[in-house]
Formats: structure tokens, sequence, C-alpha cells
């Protein structure tokens, strides 16, 4: 049985919450499209704020708003659909604004969450998104794929439930035996007729104790993937090698 997509995902907004889809579009040397093509900076002028929404070479992480270094905003859902942002907690709308309106964005952030450290701005780059990994001239894609049975492992393993939602995968797949994608580095694999590089292991940090859509944490989970299997790893990065598009439910395969 070969392994096949069990459901894709993306991130509109770099380093917050993750929205479901049936079908991407995959842009050669890139990624996803409109995968990190917002972000939200923290703490820096808007002088310097302008400068990495349209410089990668001047990006740093500590310059963005993510759940490692602001929890809290774990929250919230933020969705990205025709031209609109809009933003959830608890299921139910809090608002929604058009993705020009830039400021009205930023100040529902600093209103809805007034300790993060201002000010806030709502950047937007398409040709060089906020990929976690970007901190060049180039674009360095952050396209992860998760296996569900390596997290089914780690559960029985544990003895505890640990939702797929907290490793923020972009395709997560399931016919394929727990931790099998190890082997795949520096191998290509295509799903559809898109074509991927697989780079290296993805190692995990602290946003990933938080419960899902919670700023509260309940397990140190890269401290407990060190004594399972004596790694902090869950997933591989994956490498664009042409356009194309993927589906739910596409086999995957090796060139």
């Amino acid at each position: 049985m070969k392994p096949i997509v069990s459901s894709i995902h993306f991130s509109p907004i770099k380093s917050l919450s993750f929205q479901s889809i049936n079908t991407a579009i995959i842009k050669k040397d890139v990624g996803f499209e409109e995968d990190r093509i917002f972000a939200f900076s923290r703490a820096i002028d808007s002088s310097l704020a302008n400068t990495i929404e349209k410089d990668p070479s001047e990006r740093e992480l500590i310059h963005f708003l993510t759940l490692k270094n602001s929890p809290t905003l774990n929250k919230y859902d933020f969705k990205f659909e025709i031209g609109m942002i809009s933003i959830s907690k608890d299921n139910k709308e809090i608002s929604t604004h058009p993705i020009e309106d830039k400021e009205a964005i930023s100040k529902e952030i600093s209103k809805l969450e007034p300790n993060l450290p201002g000010p806030i701005y709502f950047l937007k780059n398409e040709l060089f998104p906020f990929y976690d990994t970007t901190n060049s001239s180039n674009v360095s894609n952050t396209i992860s794929l998760i296996n569900l049975n390596s997290i089914k492992d780690f559960n029985q393993k544990i003895n505890k439930e640990i939702e797929f939602q907290r490793f923020r995968g972009n395709i997560y797949i399931k016919n394929i035996d727990a931790f099998e994608e190890r082997n795949w580095i520096n191998k290509t694999i295509k799903i559809n007729e898109a074509e991927f590089k697989v780079l290296k292991h993805i190692p995990r940090c602290s946003a990933t104790n938080l419960k899902v859509n919670s700023d509260q944490a309940d397990i140190n989970l890269p401290n407990e993937l060190k004594k399972v299997y004596g790694h902090m790893d869950m997933g591989i990065y994956l490498y664009p090698l042409n356009n194309g598009k993927i589906s739910v439910n596409d086999e995957l395969n090796f060139s």
C-alpha cells in the first residue's frame, strides 16, 4: 500500500494558525501558494518593519510575533480568503479585514492582546514569503511533511494523546510505517505531478508544547521526543522542484 496524502494545510500568517485546504498550488523553488505571505512584526519601528517586509536578508526571527515568543496568539485562528483576513477564537469570529487595511489588522491584534510587545505592523510579501528558514536574499522554503503513524507511535510510547495539529505540518501522510520518512533524506518524491527534494529532518521547538487553540503548555514535547527517540525531530522538509498541484488522497511515489 502506497502512502497517500491525508490532509493539507497552510499558514497565511507566519508562525501562527494553520488553515486546511483540499488542494495546494506548488510554486517551484518557493513553496505553497499563499503560505506565510503575511507576518506580524514584533517590537520594531516602522522603518525596520518596512525593510524586513521587502528584504529577506534583513529578517531575524526575533522581528516577528510567533507562538514561541507570544504563545497567547495560539488562542486565535487566522484565515485568509478572498482578500480578507478573519480572526476568530473558540470558533467565534471576532473581526474580518481586507488585507489592504494593514493598520486595522495591526490595531486589532494590539487590542486583543495589549501585552504583546509593540509596535505591531502587519506585513505582506508574496514574492519572498516569511518562511521560518528565510533569512537571505533567496527563499528557503519550509514545506513540511509529517507521517501520522510517527505521531501515533510517539503517542503510544509516552501514553499521551498529542494532536497532529501541534506539529503544524503542510502535508500529512498515512499508510506508511512510523518514522519511515527519516530514510528519505536527499531522495526525490512525487505527489501528483509535483516533485520535491527531501532536505532534512524537522527539529521541534517549544511551540509544540501548547495545547491546540490554547496558550497553555501541558508537556515539554521536544524533551519527550529526545527521551524516546534520541532526537527532537518530527517530520521532514521538502523543496519543490517544479510547479504543480497536490490534493488530499494523492499517492506519494519516488521519482
